[in-house]
């Protein structure tokens, strides 16, 4: 039987969200249900927006409590180090609570070239995802179900779209009547304290601590813009809190095989880096092999998964992070491999917090190409379809999709989309994608378009022989990604048919890389062309 996945509402518009942030959640029938715990030790109400598709090692709230080792001895005075569990009934409680004592910094990254051409005329946290979203919509809507409201997203490259769609998609009061709530996006700029534009994460968010420090905040929770998980900050914010450390890191385990592509830490017995390495090789990398059985890892797990990886997300004392970049590393760049490894070194307390759930890093084409395909699996890879903690995006009003005779299965069906005869199977249509008669996609990945062209536009293109928007009749496409307002006309081939792993036809309008055809924005394909 075919299956459709799609046309779901439930991420719901933040538009919806000019009554009191909170408020205006806990009445939408589709967004998070939010769990209301009243404290009568301290009087104050929080907030617990669990998640499904989450995994996370968490730690026990009691300080005082014993370790269990890797045979189960114990000792006392150290952090109880829990097994991975995806379990919504540990609370997270933050005194105080999230909204008004954490500021989310959201990182934009650089130029994007291992994207390219998806960056060409995007940021990297533009670049649509899940047929209806963009990459942006992660972070910000993992802060909105954390309780964090005041958000920042730091920008430099091709920051037009991504712009227009932060503000269009969280303009609202997310504060309430007290305007304490935003989401808005800082672009480089240049200074007479500082003529250069962002040279690096950590220089980014130096350039911008004078604004920062105007919020009556804890900590920074800073995040990078190009990650496609879900995470319940509060949990990593508490555990900061409950560790008194300086700084947290969120940690992956990692088998050799990727281990050499991040961030690597080793830790002591109590989770506390003691060394950082950036994309070690060789012996270094062997050097960084650890028990991850430390952090709650089965034994065999722990024995695939040797390494710990940063995932690029740090939650930090505001004072701290101060310090650190204006005081202790005032040249420094880079978070990853300079920053960090040098809080280590002067030693500050670095601690690791374990995250076991699903997590990608979109950073090149393959990973943008199979992150995206896997939410097509039984079950998928990541879920958008978690009412308890939604993935909110800008409300565009569009209809329904319209099928009319297409045989589609294991697929994501985006809004506004218009399948007329088609044979789609294991792929992600975005939305307003238009597919004539006749046309058969496979393992593939459409962007959709940013507008309708009439049936007549259509027509009139047709007749002076030029390519309406979308795909033409009678053509194939196999293995492929098609960037928004692509004109691909009829009896094309997108097929790779000599398997060609690399090559950059920009002229022609798209790009191979690791095998994928990517066909660039606005290109337009001729009737009978071959790739």
């Amino acid at each position: 039987m075919n299956k459709v996945y799609g046309n779901c509402n439930w991420p719901l518009p933040l538009t919806q969200l000019s009554r009191p942030f909170n408020l205006a959640l806990k009445a939408q029938p589709c967004c998070a249900r939010l769990s209301s715990t009243r404290s009568f030790r301290h009087k104050t109400q929080f907030w617990q927006c669990p998640s499904r598709d989450a995994g996370f090692a968490t730690f026990s709230r009691s300080i005082s409590t014993s370790h269990v080792g890797k045979k189960g001895k114990t000792r006392k005075g150290v952090p109880t180090h829990r097994p991975v569990s995806n379990s919504h009934n540990d609370e997270a409680y933050l005194d105080p609570e999230a909204s008004k004592s954490v500021l989310g910094i959201i990182l934009g990254g650089g130029a994007g070239t291992r994207l390219y051409p998806l960056t060409k005329k995007r940021a990297k946290p533009a670049v649509p995802l899940g047929a209806n979203y963009r990459l942006i919509d992660i972070p910000v809507s993992n802060c909105i179900n954390s309780n964090i409201q005041k958000i920042y997203v730091l920008t430099q490259f091709n920051s037009a779209s991504l712009n227009r769609h932060v503000l269009r998609a969280y303009s609202c009061n997310m504060g309430g009547y007290r305007s304490e709530g935003f989401v808005e996006i800082l672009a480089a700029e240049q200074s007479r304290e500082n003529p250069h534009w962002f040279q690096g994460t950590a220089d980014a968010v130096r350039q911008y601590l004078w604004l920062f420090e105007e919020q009556p905040i804890m900590e920074y929770l800073i995040l990078a813009g190009d990650q496609l998980y879900r995470m319940d900050y509060q949990k990593f914010i508490q555990f900061h809190r409950e560790t008194n450390s300086d700084i947290t890191v969120a940690a992956l385990p990692m088998d050799e095989k990727k281990a050499s592509t991040f961030g690597l830490m080793k830790i002591d017995a109590d989770g506390q880096v003691i060394k950082f390495l950036e994309k070690p090789k060789g012996n270094a990398l062997k050097s960084m092999k650890v028990d991850t059985s430390l952090l709650g890892l089965g034994e065999e797990k722990a024995r695939q998964m040797p390494y710990i990886a940063s995932m690029g997300i740090y939650v930090m004392k505001k004072e701290v992070a101060k310090r650190l970049l204006l005081e202790d590393f005032p040249e420094a760049n880079d978070f990853g491999s300079e920053v960090i490894p040098g809080a280590t070194q002067i030693g500050m307390r670095v601690q690791t917090y374990l995250f076991d759930g699903y997590w990608e890093d979109i950073g090149t084409i393959e990973a943008f190409y199979n992150a995206n395909l896997g939410i097509t699996k039984k079950p998928p890879d990541f879920s958008f379809y978690d009412k308890t903690a939604p993935i909110y995006t800008q409300a565009r009003y569009l209809p329904p999709s319209i099928m009319v005779d297409a045989n589609v299965s294991d697929s994501v069906i985006g809004e506004g989309c218009v399948l007329k005869k088609c044979k789609i199977s294991h792929s992600v249509i975005g939305l307003r994608s238009w597919i004539a008669d006749g046309v058969s996609i496979n393992d593939s990945l459409l962007l959709g378009a940013d507008y309708y062209e009439t049936d007549e536009e259509r027509e009139a293109l047709l007749l002076r022989r030029r390519v309406p928007v979308g795909i033409g009749r009678n053509s194939v496409i196999q293995r492929a990604i098609i960037d928004k307002n692509a004109r691909i006309g009829e009896n094309v081939k997108i097929v790779n048919k000599d398997n060609v792993q690399e090559a950059a036809q920009e002229l022609d309008g798209y790009f191979i890389k690791s095998g994928i055809v990517t066909i660039i924005k606005d290109a337009c394909l001729p009737n009978g062309t071959i790739i």
